[in-house]
């Protein structure tokens, strides 16, 4: 039997990691210039287990801004070139025969990481995508007959091109509904791209950057997230939000009645809630604000949201349902 704790004793205090998350940025932005808020979705993504879809014209420093994040934040990075001939072998691993000892080994593949960059993921065929996003959602990968967990934490940063679409397979909305954000990244400011050119032009720049989080900081930082408080009229102004992109008609939104094929899914509830939690975090709240859930709710939205043909046609885009959503429904 444990004995009784001491009353007279006092329990550790909380450990602040504000400071440390400011380290976060400051060694970040010795490499990438200008991506403050693709920075701030990626730890989002990271504190609250959610995968992040990153869509933007090739250029953006995407591959560039994920690798770094995994040096400052001392994890195990791996990165896939997704192509047309990528098998989920060559994904998730495969069995091998060994001739010296007439057995089968396990060849882990590179699934097997705390940061995994899927780049160009609708560059391979349904087979690959599928054996991705089965170890996102499952967090363990089978091989054989044994089934091997993954290494915690555990993120997928996938990449797609909107710009080139021959040749490529696009995931299917039940596939894409699986990542928690999907964020548009998009060209620097004019002063931000002057920087990244002066710095990519002098041939003896070098990416230094050292480590600030622990994989400990990061479970402990996902624990005060948990706790950051959320009121129930907040809640519930979530769930309009949901609710708006399913029936738009009934939120006084009549001219989006007839555009939306199928809306959010509840996974997009879950989603947003533990997003303007993290947004809170990030801001130093302990809770949060209608700012926090407008903030992200593009974000958590946009590919959860389905299009009629006809929507598409007349030129209506996710973005403005999504926009007169945040301007009607109410904080009651």
């Amino acid at each position: 039997m444990l004995p009784a704790s001491d009353p007279s004793v006092p329990s550790a205090a909380p450990v602040d990691y504000h400071p440390l998350i400011r380290q976060v940025f400051a060694e970040m932005g010795k490499v990438v210039v200008g991506q403050q808020q693709l920075l701030t979705r990626l730890l989002i993504g990271l504190f609250t287990g959610g995968h992040i879809l990153l869509e933007g014209v090739p250029g953006l420093a995407k591959t560039l801004t994920i690798s770094t994040l995994a040096k400052v934040l001392h994890l195990n990075f791996q990165r896939v070139q997704f192509t047309p001939d990528l098998l989920p072998s060559d994904l998730v691993g495969t069995m091998i025969y060994n001739q010296n000892q007439s057995v089968f080994e396990v060849k882990k593949g590179p699934i097997f990481a705390n940061l995994v960059l899927a780049d160009e993921i609708n560059r391979s065929p349904a087979k690959v995508q599928s054996a991705l996003l089965e170890a996102m959602q499952e967090k363990q990968v089978t091989i054989g007959e044994t089934t091997y967990p993954l290494d915690l934490p555990f993120l997928v940063l996938a990449t797609q091109n909107p710009v080139e679409q021959e040749g490529t397979y696009p995931l299917p909305e039940a596939q894409v509904d699986r990542f928690m954000l999907k964020v548009h990244v998009d060209y620097l400011k004019k002063a931000d791209e002057l920087e990244v050119m002066r710095r990519m032009a002098n041939l003896s720049f070098v990416e230094d950057v050292q480590p600030v989080l622990t994989q400990a900081d990061i479970f402990g930082i996902r624990q005060q997230i948990n706790q950051v408080q959320i009121s129930e009229t907040l809640e519930k102004y979530l769930i309009e939000l949901v609710f708006a992109t399913r029936r738009p008609a009934d939120y006084d939104l009549p001219e989006f009645g007839q555009a939306v094929q199928f809306g959010a899914s509840p996974r997009a509830s879950i989603a947003l809630h533990r997003a303007s939690k993290a947004v809170a975090y990030l801001e130093g709240r302990d809770y949060v604000l209608p700012e926090d859930i407008k903030e992200v709710a593009a974000d958590v939205l946009n590919h959860r949201i389905l299009l009629t043909y006809e929507a598409e046609a007349d030129g209506i885009r996710t973005q403005d349902l999504i926009e007169a959503i945040l301007r009607k429904v109410p904080i009651s």
